[in-house]
């Protein structure tokens, strides 16, 4: 089952200092990366805008592995805590290595450098390797190594080729309503008005071949509330409760990003 979701950026506004808006982010792609995310649409709801923008650069600066980061973000101030970053650990987060221990087949990510006119791809070892690709300088680009060691050879490759998971992408959007009218798919709509959730229900979602997109609400509107009458135009959608009975009065969305995914990962294995 190919899953992404769609969060709201106003979810950050339920915190007030911005190391417990960094942390709360942290949650969230941990969450995504646990339970191996395709996409993660984050989409403009609510007057703060900018608080969208921050969500994106942090969900992109986790997933980018640690050897990369000094080079492709800036020393900026939405960066002061990323100490309290959890690391995601994902496979394409690949520590440095010696050379000599690249063998035909590795899988990298790596970042584009020019040196005396020519392109080379720096992957996190002890020298660059000569790259003859299309991506620019200052790009991060997957590679797979042809040669090992000595001759280190790479090529790129299209993460669809990669037989483990290797990260979400991270998708800005104006608003929910362009999400669901784009995708071409199934969409789960999480709403404490929808029906219980059962298995019968959720194996049309985790048999099926389509993608599927989860879509959560924000802390003030659920997703009924944010599309309002446009509901009526969105395809393929169907609204489930992945917690019925709650006793709290509401599921904050780190809480219901790890449920219901959770419910969907056991539903897809059993």
């Amino acid at each position: 089952m190919k899953l992404s979701v769609a969060i709201p950026g106003s979810a950050l506004s339920d915190e007030s200092l911005k190391i417990d808006k960094t942390r709360k982010i942290s949650v969230l792609a941990r969450a995504c990366a646990i339970f191996k995310i395709d996409t993660i649409y984050v989409y403009q709801e609510g007057t703060n805008k900018s608080e969208g923008g921050f969500m994106v650069m942090i969900l992109k600066y986790l997933e980018t592995p640690q050897f990369l980061r000094r080079r492709l973000f800036p020393i900026m101030n939405d960066l002061k805590f990323s100490g309290v970053l959890h690391p995601l650990k994902i496979p394409s987060h690949n520590t440095p290595v010696n050379a000599k221990k690249i063998m035909a087949g590795d899988i990298r990510e790596g970042i584009v450098v020019s040196q005396k006119g020519k392109k080379f791809v720096d992957v996190g070892i002890n020298q660059l390797i000569q790259y003859y690709g299309d991506t620019s300088n200052g790009k991060r680009v997957t590679v797979r190594f042809k040669e090992g060691y000595p001759r280190l050879s790479v090529k790129d490759i299209d993460k669809s080729q990669i037989p483990t998971y290797w990260g979400y992408s991270v998708k800005e959007r104006a608003n929910l309503f362009s999400i669901l009218s784009e995708w071409k798919g199934n969409i789960i709509i999480t709403s404490r008005k929808g029906k219980p959730v059962s298995s019968e229900q959720l194996s049309k979602y985790t048999k099926s071949d389509e993608p599927t997109l989860v879509v959560f609400g924000s802390p003030e509107r659920g997703v009924h509330e944010i599309i309002g009458g446009r509901m009526n135009k969105v395809q393929n959608a169907k609204s489930l409760n992945f917690f019925p009975n709650q006793a709290t009065e509401t599921v904050r969305l780190e809480e219901a990003l790890l449920g219901t995914l959770a419910i969907l990962n056991a539903q897809s294995t059993s």
